[in-house]
């Protein structure tokens, strides 16, 4: 929008003002598509867990879990990693923490070796604890 200012009719300068209004409502528009999008890229590592029998046990709500996915790829905190990178990350992440329990999330279809090199790095990386997570098995009543 422009205005003439000028003092006498043959002398005419413009005033130029922005116009911010176009700019805020393409900012809304974005602020309104990432709250829309952020919880749906905030989905964990897919991992079929094996069932056992009920058995609760605490866990602290800063708690640091690897998750093994089908595949086989290594995930912590839902980032992934390699297997030669995974020893070094969780000496990282576990230097920052009080607490030096590890929480393996590991799909049923696993191989045994995957797990145990999770463990063992884990173990070289400084976890004094490591618990193994699983999903609660259905009890039929009768």
């Amino acid at each position: 929008m422009s205005f003439g200012m000028g003092t006498s009719g043959d002398e005419d300068t413009f005033l130029a003002e922005i116009n911010i209004v176009p700019l805020v409502d393409i900012m809304l528009v974005l602020l309104i598509i990432f709250m829309v999008t952020a919880p749906l890229s905030m989905s964990g590592v897919s991992v079929d867990l094996p069932k056992t029998a009920k058995h609760q046990m605490k866990v602290s709500k800063k708690r640091i879990v690897l998750s093994l996915d089908d595949t086989g790829s290594y995930f912590i905190e839902k980032v992934g990693v390699t297997s030669e990178q995974l020893e070094a990350k969780l000496k990282g992440i576990l230097s920052l923490n009080t607490d030096k329990t590890l929480y393996i999330r590991a799909d049923r279809s696993v191989s045994y070796g995957k797990v145990m090199h999770a463990m063992s790095a884990a173990k070289l990386a400084g976890a004094e604890r490591i618990s193994m997570l699983s999903e609660e098995r259905a009890t039929s009543r009768k």
